[in-house]
Formats: C-alpha cells, sequence, structure tokens
C-alpha cells in the first residue's frame, strides 16, 4: 500500500534518499574535526593513520582473568602496592577479536591494538575511513597524532678523559667528568647510602639503543626490548628504519657504567627498552607507538618509564595539538602516562625544548599530564638553559615539575664503544631525574608515584616559591630521600 497522494516509487526512493542521508550524517559525526581536515586535503592515494574507538568491549565474564594473566608478576605486585583502585580494570580487557578482525578487513595495515583506549590505529585510505566509520561498533576516528622534530639537541665528541668544565669539583675518581651532572642532584650521597637502583625496573622510550657493547653500557641488565617502529626485538640501528643515536646517549646517561669516566644515577637498575620513534621520517614521533609502548613496559612491571621526548612541532595538515590541548587530559599519550601512572609507574617526561612564550605554554605531550614528573633543564651552575620549555599547563598548573642539568651533560658516543659525548637538551635532564626516581623506589618501594612526586617537589631548589620557568627546582636527591 503507498500513501495517498504518492506513487510507490515516489516513497521508496525517498527511502532510500533518507537512509543515505542518516548514514552519512553518522559518519560525519564519528569522524573528528582533525581527521576531516586530512581527509579533504589528502589527495588520490594518500594514507592516513587513524585510531579506530570501539563502543563496547562486548561479554566480559570470564576476561578479566584473561587480562590478569597477561600481565607479569611484577606487574601486580606493583599495581597492588603503588597502584590506586583495582588490581586489574575493564581497560586492562583486550578489544574484542570479532572487532579487531572487521577492522582489519578492511584496513590491513593495523599498527597497533590498545587495551586501555579499547582504541586500533590503522594506515588507511579515504575509501577505508568511511568503510570504518560505517561499522556499528566503532565510535570515532581519530588522527593519530603525529610530532615533528625540533632543533636538533646538539652533541660535542670528547676524547676519552677529557673533562667535563674546568669547575674546580672535588670529583671522586670513580665518576670522571660525570660527576657534576649528579653531583648537582646529590646522587653521590645516594650512591654512598649504598644505592644504585637495583631491584628497580626502568623503561626507557626513544629513537632505538646504537651500540649496547658500548663499555659503559655492557654491564646493563636488559629484561625486554622492543622495537615499536619496526616489529621486531632489534632496538639498535642494523637495517631498520630510525637511527639510535639520542636513544644511546639517554640509556647511558641513566644507567651507565664506566668507572672514571661516566656513571648514571641508577647504574644498578634493570632495564626494559622501546623504540619509539622513526628519525627517518618528518613526522618520528607518532603517539600510536608511544601508547602501545606504555602498555606492553606495564605488564612487564616497570616501575619508572623515561621518555626523552623533547617534542613540539607538528605536522600540517594533521592539526596535532596546540598549547590549548596541553591541559592534562587531551593527548592520548599524556591520557596514556595518566594510566600508566595510575597503576603505579612513575613516569619521567622531557618538558621540551620549545622554550620561553610569555602568554602561552611550549610544552610537549605527555608533559602535561597530571602525575607525570616533567623535567625541564639547567646548566651546571643551576641557571636555566634558554630552550627549555615552560608550563603553565592550559587548565593552570605549574609545570616543569623540577630541573636538572641539560647543558653539557656527558653521554657515550654512539658512534665508538669508549669514547664519549657532551649534549643538550631536556632529553637529557630527564633520564638524570629518572635516576634518581629509581634510587628513591629501591629505598622506599611502598612509595606511590605520588608520594615520589612530593618528595622531589618539596625538597627541590625553588619548593618554596614554583615557577612557570623552574617548576620546584633543582632536584636533591638526598633530601627528597629523607623527606616526610
Amino acid at each position: 500500500m503507498c500513501v495517498v497522494g504518492y506513487s510507490c516509487r515516489e516513497v521508496i526512493v525517498s527511502i532510500i534518499v533518507l537512509s543515505l542521508v542518516a548514514t552519512q550524517s553518522a559518519v560525519a559525526q564519528t569522524i573528528t574535526p582533525k581527521l576531516e581536515r586530512w581527509l579533504r586535503s589528502a589527495s588520490a592515494g594518500d594514507n592516513q593513520l587513524v585510531w579506530v574507538y570501539l563502543t563496547d568491549k562486548g561479554d566480559v565474564s570470564g576476561r578479566l582473568n584473561d587480562a590478569r594473566r597477561k600481565l607479569s608478576s611484577r606487574a601486580l605486585e606493583r599495581r597492588a602496592k603503588r597502584g590506586s583502585g583495582a588490581d586489574v580494570r575493564y581497560d586492562d580487557i583486550p578489544p574484542l577479536p570479532a572487532y579487531v578482525q572487521a577492522i582489519r578487513e578492511r584496513a590491513p595495515r593495523v599498527r597497533h591494538v590498545s587495551s586501555w583506549f579499547n582504541a586500533v590505529s590503522v594506515e588507511a585510505s579515504s575509501d577505508q575511513i568511511a568503510e570504518l566509520a560505517r561499522l556499528p561498533f566503532v565510535t570515532r576516528l581519530d588522527a593519530v597524532g603525529r610530532f615533528t622534530k625540533g632543533a636538533e639537541e646538539p652533541m660535542v665528541s670528547m676524547r676519552r678523559g677529557t673533562p667535563l668544565s674546568t669547575d674546580s669539583y672535588a670529583r671522586p675518581p670513580d665518576y670522571g667528568s660525570s660527576f657534576g651532572q649528579l653531583e648537582q642532584i646529590n646522587v653521590p650521597a645516594l650512591h654512598d647510602l649504598g644505592l644504585s637502583g637495583a631491584g628497580v625496573v626502568i623503561a626507557v622510550f626513544d629513537t632505538g639503543f646504537r651500540n649496547l657493547r658500548h663499555e659503559a653500557l655492557g654491564h646493563l641488565s636488559i629484561l625486554t626490548r622492543w622495537d615499536f617502529v619496526n616489529g621486531d626485538s632489534t632496538v639498535g640501528n642494523n637495517r631498520d628504519r630510525g637511527d639510535g643515536s639520542h636513544g644511546g646517549i639517554v640509556l647511558s646517561v641513566i644507567g651507565g657504567y664506566a668507572p672514571g669516566e661516566l656513571i648514571g644515577p641508577a647504574y644498578g637498575a634493570t632495564f626494559i627498552l622501546a623504540k619509539t620513534e622513526n628519525t627517518e621520517s618528518e613526522t618520528p614521533i607518532e603517539e600510536d607507538n608511544w601508547v602501545a609502548a606504555t602498555e606492553w613496559a606495564e605488564a612487564w612491571g616497570a616501575d619508572v618509564i623515561s621518555t626523552s621526548l623533547g617534542y613540539l612541532d607538528f605536522d600540517a595538515p594533521f592539526g596535532g595539538y596546540t598549547p590549548d590541548d596541553l591541559d592534562g587530559e587531551t593527548a592520548v599519550t599524556t591520557r596514556a602516562a595518566q594510566m600508566a601512572a595510575e597503576r603505579g609507574v612513575v613516569v619521567v617526561a622531557s618538558a621540551g625544548n620549545g622554550g620561553f612564550q610569555p602568554n602561552i605554554n611550549t610544552l610537549g605531550a605527555p608533559a602535561d599530564a597530571k602525575l607525570v614528573l616533567s623535567i625541564g633543564a639547567v646548566d651546571s651552575f643551576g641557571v636555566r638553559a634558554d630552550f627549555s620549555s615552560v608550563g603553565r599547563t592550559a587548565d593552570g598548573r605549574i609545570k616543569p615539575d623540577v630541573m636538572a642539568q641539560g647543558v653539557l651533560v656527558k653521554g657515550i658516543d654512539p658512534a665508538a664503544t669508549d669514547q664519549y659525548v657532551l649534549a643538550d637538551g631536556t632529553s637529557f635532564a630527564c633520564p638524570l631525574t629518572a635516576g634518581v626516581v629509581a634510587l628513591l623506589l629501591e629505598a622506599h618501594p611502598e612509595w606511590t608515584v605520588q608520594r615520589v612526586r612530593a618528595a622531589l617537589r618539596s625538597t627541590a631548589s625553588n619548593a618554596s616559591t614554583p615557577t612557570r620557568l623552574m617548576g620546584w627546582g633543582i632536584v636533591d636527591g638526598l633530601a627528597a630521600l629523607a623527606s616526610r
């Protein structure tokens, strides 16, 4: 039967048109404005990295136990000791395999599957994105944030035994010319107490770790390693994408051990190594690599994550994040860092090398996260480095949290087995501070993330008058250890 005044054909056509309009409207609501901007500017054949967020995890009865079995005993112990909430949570349950398979059928290049975000990151064309948006269990499609590298962090080669500066430190011979960067944050006094980071697991996220055979790295205890750029267990260079020079230096700053040359604050710790950056690309940091590394390292039982990003600018036309987005809740890496902290992991992040702007913050995610320790840089005299990023966050919180040396920091020369370099950047202030965190957790394994942060802030050099330039000031490891 047809509606009075209309032919059957007219009614059918109207239904089809209304259905198409409703479908297009649903698709439009699923795709975020950031991704929509890319779709408008994309050329034929272009692919975009996309987050596919899912509506639900289906029937979760029994699946919490499956999620628990994927966590190491160390992770469960750390969550029980220092985490907030249940030892295993709803967001630890992986996305439904049927949903992931349906996504693979429409966008075969799946990069990572995130339990915490109930999301899948894929590489997809415009047509594939439109297909994904029509799936009934897809709630949102967004562009994966991709960060462009800022100014290069300079490095100066050193000959073996070259002193760090002409300052007349009373150097214990074991530290060699790395004494100054440790003395400034009172690490030698912690070493004198017998602390070395033993029993603490530190995950280091970086470009890759070239030359683990260097004399200062040969002692390292490495629990596990993974290359999230190339999808293999080789975190050095070899023939993979991405250089490992930066990561090798960072690792040596936190955990190196070559008496008379270089001692890192946490030389006795156990390490997890994650290669998350492809330095050959114009978009070297892709946030889904960082998120995947965070979930992986947390499950392995990391106590500390040291992430020396030091990036600020973003590629057009992808949109990235603006200073207004650095509010502790928006950037995906920020949210992942917060979730790790809630599980008892102390996340230590470079504030960034964006320098000073009078009216906006120059931070890089995830340094804006509420429970993350963001680290700025000073020189050997305690003066803020002019490249060091400043707060406040978009929601008004003081950042950075604390400061450490980030000018002429001694680390290994990743191109040699017994040579060293001096490097600048908050990338190197970060591992110095992360090393102090490891020493604090060795001494006080029960300390929560909040307790560690409070200890460092309350005893730093600027504790009584924190500012957006220096945060709470330069770290004092010994005072933090003794704080109440």
